[in-house]
């Protein structure tokens, strides 16, 4: 789960790390209001949407009165702001935060992510401050520092002050560096996030440091005890199928293939879209509908899956061992004849009452073809698909 920028500084700053003072608008006349409770004479106006690179896309505007922040909140709010991470379709800007604007000397780059192969957190520091850390490891690698956390004994202060050190800060520098470093740490450990960024972390003439972006992702699973977190979820940022999902309890991520799929089990669907892939053809989306499912979540699921106009067949590949084989085939059955599905269907189930599962689809009447093993029903779902096309 992602959040706003401003979100992130809200956050980030229950936890020690400095962040300029901004306030969020919905409105341009809000805008303008406030810029002037603000104060100042220079300020940031920045189109909050899930994505980076939102100043190379003229998301970001510095305006020197409150009649430019008017302007540039009017002309930024509704706009579809097209960056290098949110594909040609880009995202719509429902909303902007007026920032002061901080003079500063240096940027430098700060960011902490899971390491999946190592269970540890990394911390990742950078002089290169202001550029995406992808381009920072082609171009400079040995620019970038690293430190690795032991999760028995957390981030220490001595490493947070080998950072500082390697960024070259001095001074009072260092020790607010460090109070920032262990801040960002503390809010990545407690509020289950994956992915915290800070970027550029900016040194400013006075040797302040002031977090001027920030980007925070959580762990999903997660969210039931971070309600503080959970509550800054903007569903209209996200793909509106994965949003649907979340809301019947699927993991759903849509792709670009042909064959919808229905899978119970991470693993299980992975399996399914190697063999669609084997088969011939892409998958169009992944779905785990999860150890319990009902036939009101089948029925969701099906509602989801086929909502994707790019589906041409659909796959249920059922192994069940929480699940029954008999609660699978009633959500089928139903979703199909509710929906009155206009593709192909095939349904594979294995496990816990499959004969009873076997026999509802049987007795059902629809044309739902059936298939034993996941290669036959990979190649079944392929050609079914194939033959709409002729």
């Amino acid at each position: 789960m992602d959040i706003h920028e401003y979100q992130a500084k809200e956050l980030l700053a229950t936890f020690g790390v400095a962040v300029p003072r901004g306030a969020i608008a919905y409105t341009p006349d809000q805008a303008a209001y406030c810029a002037s409770e603000l104060g100042g004479t220079k300020w940031v106006v920045k189109a909050q949407i899930h994505s980076g690179g939102r100043g190379k896309a003229g998301g970001i505007k510095l305006c020197g009165s409150e009649q430019d922040v008017q302007q540039a909140a009017n002309a930024l709010l509704g706009m579809q702001l097209v960056t290098a991470q949110t594909g040609a379709e880009g995202r719509i800007v429902h909303r902007v935060y007026i920032e002061e604007a901080k003079p500063f000397v240096r940027e430098l780059y700060l960011s902490l992510v899971l390491d999946r192969n190592t269970q540890r957190i990394i911390l990742m520091a950078s002089t290169e401050g202001g550029m995406e850390i992808e381009e920072i490891a082609k171009n400079s690698p040995e620019l970038i520092l690293q430190e690795s956390v032991d999760p028995a004994i957390g981030l220490r202060p001595f490493q947070a002050r080998k950072l500082a050190f390697g960024l070259g800060l001095q001074g009072k520098q260092v020790q607010r560096a460090v109070t920032i470093i262990l801040g960002a740490y503390r809010a990545f450990r407690d509020l289950d996030a994956t992915m915290l960024e800070i970027n550029p972390l900016a040194v400013t003439a006075d040797d302040q440091l002031l977090a001027l972006d920030a980007k925070m992702s959580f762990d999903d699973n997660a969210m039931f005890r971070q309600t503080q977190v959970n509550e800054m979820r903007d569903y209209s940022q996200e793909d509106p199928r994965e949003a649907q999902a979340a809301e019947h309890g699927l993991n759903y991520i849509g792709l670009t293939g042909s064959i919808g799929c229905i899978i119970n089990g991470a693993g299980l669907a992975m399996a399914t879209m190697d063999m669609i892939k084997h088969a011939g053809e892409e998958p169009a989306n992944f779905l785990d509908i999860g150890g319990g499912a009902s036939p009101e979540r089948v029925a969701a699921a099906f509602k989801l899956v086929i909502s994707d106009a790019s589906v041409g067949a659909v796959l249920v590949n059922i192994f069940a061992g929480i699940n029954r084989c008999d609660w699978i085939a009633q959500g089928v059955v139903k979703a199909a004849k509710m929906l009155n599905l206009k593709v192909p269907l095939v349904v594979r189930l294995a496990g816990t009452n499959v004969e009873a599962g076997k026999k509802i689809i049987a007795d059902s009447g629809l044309p739902i073809i059936t298939a034993d093993t996941l290669a036959e029903a990979a190649a079944k779902a392929v050609a079914a698909y194939r033959a709409t096309r002729k």
